[in-house]
């Protein structure tokens, strides 16, 4: 061993830096409920770029997605996610679906790929963007597909969580699911404090 890690105190004094720098890259990365939210430019299926400050004073919907994912294809299988697209789209909302799947992953999908599976799918976002270097996703900390924010026209980050209350690939379960992202994004679009604004996302893992 060498004699800088056989020395107890200075691998204290390694560990100790280590986590004190994993902290600090946690807070300088992760998105909290009631501040700004991080800005981004990625593009989207037609190579066009994308960012926050396009959109200033008007709410806006993320929702990353993978449509190898099952708890992805609950809810577009079912329509449930292209009805809310759409529903809220005619409400003047920006919606914007995001896939952050590496290149090396099976459910990368190219710009090519990504505008058949728009089409395919019916989809209804204002924009597809293709975060393949997963920087967006790692700037709001989207853990899981789906995972949906909520920003407000403010552009202050309200909504981090689940789309609904019952984590399960069964379609039936959609209809008896406490909605609590449209309940949250209802309040919003009101003028209301959003109840339950961080929860717990369920889905599958994002490819990173």
């Amino acid at each position: 061993m060498s004699p800088l890690y056989s020395n107890p105190n200075t691998m204290k004094s390694i560990i100790i830096a280590t986590l004190a720098g994993a902290f600090a890259l946690a807070t300088v990365t992760a998105q909290e409920i009631g501040k700004a939210a991080p800005d981004f430019s990625v593009k989207n299926s037609k190579g066009e770029a994308v960012s926050l400050a396009d959109f200033k004073g008007k709410t806006v919907v993320l929702e990353w997605f993978n449509l190898g994912c099952p708890f992805v294809v609950k809810h577009y299988g079912s329509k449930n996610m292209q009805t809310l697209q759409a529903d809220y789209t005619a409400k003047d909302v920006v919606w914007l679906s995001v896939n952050s799947s590496n290149t090396s992953s099976p459910s990368y999908c190219s710009p090519e790929k990504m505008t058949g599976c728009i089409a395919e799918q019916g989809m209804k976002s204002t924009h597809v963007l293709i975060d393949s270097s997963g920087a967006m996703g790692h700037a709001y900390g989207a853990k899981t597909t789906p995972h949906m924010f909520i920003i407000n026209k403010e552009g202050v980050l309200v909504y981090d969580g689940a789309i609904d209350s019952k984590p399960s690939t069964d379609k039936a379960d959609i209809a008896t699911a406490d909605k609590t992202f449209a309940n949250a994004l209802d309040a919003v679009l009101a003028g209301k404090e959003v109840a339950n604004g961080k929860n717990k996302p369920y889905g599958c893992g994002v490819k990173y």
